[in-house]
């Protein structure tokens, strides 16, 4: 080993600190191999462990360091905006922190009943993460916030796997590289034999996925459309005042009118007012603007059907107006899960408005607006990969609108924005979003950035898209090549202990 720590409180600063360093591959510094440095410390501390509840503590400390520094932005929303005492605030942050740690503490007490030889180690932490990581993805309606794999999102050579495995698909890459040398380092594995199949696995991994970056896994559909991506910059506090409405509306409308795009896309919510309360000279207005440019707007709208409310976008333009509601609601933000246990945290402490609505339809079809099809999806809907490409691959399009001003300046809005340049990835299909507050960007279908407004200013993001045909492995097997892929590899290490043990 290189070197072992024996004092307790050093040990928990280092694997804490480890985790916040992690923080930097994620947007919006983009540092990649900070979190496969970051996950080798902490591998090499967990291999280490003389126990499983050793290690568990490793991955627990590294997984407060990660969480902890990485969403701490959940305060400004509770505090700042939600009207949340701050001191509850701070403690309902730190809970979701310590509940998100649960997960590295789970992959490092595993992975010490699984790793009998440093083979199965070195297979077993891998694995065990992107499966815990994917089980944050779904479980109490999910929060994959801070997946390992979109660490790697766009620049690294493994992001050229997100196409083929998906985001989870890559956690479980980016962590086996950090396994091979943490591993490697905590058994002081210097043989020639292993030095040797170390590198050329490394060098395997990473080429593979340089080469994979290379594939053009969709095609070009039609001419590039011209879009206007407006971002109003309405304060939160200030977005659902009655008497604001008004202007609101008129400040979206101006920037539309100004706007010669076919496309224009306004932020989730834009219009503070129930779409069938909508007042007509404005859509009115919406409807002819449209028609002279040809082309379509979609615009972010509560709309209110059988004493049911959805958070919703509208298309005006064309002959009838099409709607995508929200499907995948933000617990604590969108709907009371629970009422009768957690009501009264709203009735005491918090003040959000919308904070009980209804889900739409698990299918729904893409959007045809603007001579695309546009696969239309709402906030934090982005971060689920699995739910994108239910609309896929008849959509040619993605389009994401969102209000991020919730989180104040922190990095909330960067790292959302990083999870879109994932699922472009996934796709092979461009990426639009408009934002109230930021980040509005247009994204390439390699998840790259070809513009992006400044954050907090009001602006209008105009740009060109090109539609995308065509199917990538992701969008044809979804998680199931990943789970297949994991599962398979923890019936090896079964039977590899088992044949050891004999």
């Amino acid at each position: 080993m290189l070197f072992s720590i024996s004092n307790p409180v050093i040990k928990t600063v280092t694997l804490f600190a480890l985790g916040a360093f992690g923080v930097l591959g994620f947007a919006p510094y983009y540092f990649y191999p900070a979190s496969i440095l970051s996950l080798i410390g902490v591998i090499y501390f967990i291999t280490l462990s003389d126990s499983a509840k050793s290690a568990a503590i490793s991955g627990f400390t590294y997984g407060l360091g990660l969480f902890g520094v990485g969403i701490y932005w959940i305060y400004i929303s509770l505090h700042t905006y939600g009207g949340m005492p701050g001191i509850m605030a701070a403690f309902s942050t730190f809970v979701l922190a310590a509940f998100l740690a649960l997960f590295p503490t789970m992959v490092g007490a595993l992975s010490k009943k699984l790793g009998q030889h440093p083979t199965s180690t070195i297979i077993a932490i891998p694995v065990l993460w992107a499966l815990a990581d994917w089980v944050r993805s779904w479980i109490f309606t999910g929060f994959p916030w801070l997946t390992i794999g979109y660490s790697q999102v766009p620049a690294s050579p493994l992001a050229g796997y997100m196409p083929v495995t998906g985001v989870y698909g890559v956690t479980f890459i980016t962590v086996l590289i950090a396994s091979v040398i943490g591993v490697g380092l905590a058994n002081k594995a210097k043989t020639s034999v292993w030095q040797r199949g170390a590198v050329g696995t490394l060098l395997l991994l990473i080429a593979s996925g340089y080469g994979l970056k290379q594939i053009e896994w969709t095609t070009p559909i039609g001419k590039p459309l011209s879009v206007s991506l407006l971002q109003g910059n309405i304060e939160q506090n200030l977005k659902w005042v009655p008497e604001l409405a008004e202007h609101t509306m008129q400040q979206y409308l101006t920037m539309t009118e100004q706007s010669s795009a076919k496309l224009i896309v306004l932020p989730e919510t834009a219009l503070p007012v129930i779409a069938s309360e909508i007042p007509q000279e404005l859509k009115t207005r919406l409807v002819a603007h449209a028609h002279k440019n040809q082309g379509d707007i979609l615009v972010g709208m509560i709309e209110r059907e059988d004493g049911e409310y959805f958070n919703s976008v509208l298309s005006y333009g064309s002959e009838q107006t099409l709607t995508y509601r929200k499907s995948h609601l933000v617990p604590f933000g969108e709907f009371i899960p629970l009422k009768v246990a957690f009501g009264w945290i709203y009735r005491d402490w918090l003040n959000m408005p919308l904070s009980d609505l209804s889900r739409g339809a698990k299918y729904q079809q893409p959007m045809p607006v603007a001579d695309a099809k546009v696969a239309v999806n709402i906030c934090y809907e982005d971060v689920f990969g699995e739910e994108i490409i239910r609309q896929l691959p008849a959509a040619t399009l993605l389009v994401n609108v969102s209000n991020d001003a919730w989180y104040g300046e922190s990095y909330a809005a960067d790292q959302h924005l990083q999870f879109s340049q994932a699922r472009a990835l996934e796709t092979g299909r461009m990426m639009l979003r408009a934002t109230n507050t930021g980040a509005t960007a247009i994204i390439d279908q390699k998840g790259y950035l070809t513009a992006h407004a400044p954050h907090f200013v009001q602006t209008s993001l105009d740009g060109y898209a090109q539609g995308y045909t065509g199917t990538t492995p992701y969008v044809y097997w979804g998680n199931w090549l990943f789970l297949t892929i994991c599962f398979g590899l923890l019936l090896f290490i079964w039977k590899r202990n088992r044949a050891s043990s004999r």
